[in-house]
């Protein structure tokens, strides 16, 4: 098998639930085990961190992957989805699967997964976990994909694991309270594991503190110990920020290379993790937790996060695609200065948007596209429903035409955001 001919028989084979949604959804680690079961059960080969969460989850996961990276250890790396090329899913130090191990992975099991029939995302995970052991990675850090209670990452005993945050996302699948959703994601909470909570919310902490109670896991709300407060950042400069650090009775300033303004809701979680893992014996040197902080996009590749993609006129690209994410970025773009905003905006069809829209501003100039996805919200219906909570453009369905209409007609000291689903921000050519 070629590498194209696995991706083929990958993508069309195999549900996927980024591209198609529900139908892709299964509801138990049953192939997962299986699939593990198969290869040689590589999950208990490596030591890995858990994380979970709503918002937040990648950039933390790529965080600390670099802070180990930075400490000396062979780090793995598995997030997900990824934006251009399916080897982004699984790193070893930055650097990605290579398409020969994908093809090896498939064409050793071709069988077994027609047999099995699992999810894309199962497949992906088993492919994962049997790079990372193959690999032997001294540790690797996995997200989860969906949840934490069935999603197919949860087959790991990690030595921590961490949950970001709670908000109301994919609530047909988790529940439509955030105590219920947070319920899935305190799945992930495992017997005598220390975990982590990035940060308190009052109506869920008794979920979590419940759950840990059960296993007898050591539980953690990171920011009742770390105080995070911005210090500065070139208004221009969206891909650094200067934070002063408040630990207990020390202070002390860290340069994080992810420019969002929320990324200082992940912070306290970060820095907990790195806390919690030197009392596990890791070794991880103050120096590597600045570096792998200042140099995480570098060092991991992460994209999509308020990244900057050119100026005059100045373009960001950010994939928050729920309520809570949108929520921050309006607040980052009405804190910036420029003539006009321009919003090139696309969603998902199997999302409620309407508070999403809701939050968006009501005086930029709107250009609707939508993703080359099944899962897409078609441009024109994402229009009419904008427009009745007063957002007005252009429906340009084609994601780069969108863009290059947005970059053609604005002004030198305009703005022009990119974004609303991961899937929109995939498909920028100059990512």
């Amino acid at each position: 098998m070629t590498y194209q001919e696995t991706l083929d028989f990958l993508y069309g084979s195999l549900p996927m639930f980024q591209r198609i949604g529900a139908a892709a959804f299964k509801k138990d680690l049953s192939n997962t085990l299986a699939l593990c079961a198969q290869v040689g059960n590589p999950q208990q080969r490596f030591k890995s961190i858990h994380v979970g969460g709503t918002n937040g989850k990648g950039s933390t996961s790529h965080a600390l992957a670099s802070i180990l990276q930075s400490s000396g250890y062979k780090t793995g790396l598995y997030t997900s989805p990824h934006l251009k090329s399916f080897t982004e899913r699984i790193r070893i130090n930055g650097k990605e699967i290579t398409e020969e191990a994908v093809v090896d992975f498939v064409k050793s099991n071709k069988a077994f997964l027609e047999e099995l029939s699992p999810s894309f995302f199962e497949m992906t995970v088993g492919l994962a976990f049997w790079y990372f052991a193959m690999q032997k990675v001294d540790i690797a850090v996995i997200e989860v994909g969906m949840g934490g209670r069935l999603d197919s990452t949860n087959v790991i005993t990690p030595e921590l694991s961490i949950i970001t945050n709670i908000g109301l996302d994919h609530t047909q699948f988790l529940g439509d309270t955030l105590p219920a959703i947070a319920g899935e994601k305190a799945g992930i909470i495992k017997e005598k594991v220390p975990v982590v909570i990035s940060h308190f919310q009052a109506e869920i902490a008794e979920v979590f503190e419940r759950k840990a109670k059960q296993v007898h896991a050591d539980l953690i709300f990171a920011d009742q110990h770390w105080k995070i407060d911005f210090v500065e950042g070139s208004e221009n400069n969206f891909n650094l920020r200067k934070y002063l650090v408040t630990h207990h009775d020390t202070q002390q300033e860290f340069s994080f290379g992810l420019g969002g303004n929320y990324q200082r809701y992940n912070l306290p979680g970060i820095l907990e993790a790195v806390i919690q893992l030197r009392r596990l014996g890791w070794d991880i040197p103050e120096q590597a937790v600045r570096e792998g902080l200042l140099q995480v996009a570098k060092q991991t590749g992460l994209k999509g996060r308020w990244q900057i993609l050119q100026h005059q006129p100045l373009l960001v690209a950010d994939t928050a695609h729920n309520e809570a994410g949108i929520r921050e970025v309006v607040n980052q773009l009405a804190s910036l200065r420029y003539s006009q905003l321009w919003m090139v905006i696309g969603m998902v069809q199997d999302k409620d948007i309407t508070a999403m829209l809701e939050l968006l501003p009501k005086n930029a100039s709107y250009v609707f596209c939508q993703a080359n996805i099944p899962r897409a919200l078609e441009a024109t219906e994402l229009a009419e429903k904008a427009s009745s909570h007063g957002l007005r453009g252009l429906v340009i369905p084609d994601v780069g035409e969108a863009l290059a209409f947005a970059k053609k007609n604005a002004g030198s000291n305009d703005l022009i955001f990119i974004g609303g689903s991961t899937f929109v921000v995939a498909e920028i050519d100059k990512l």
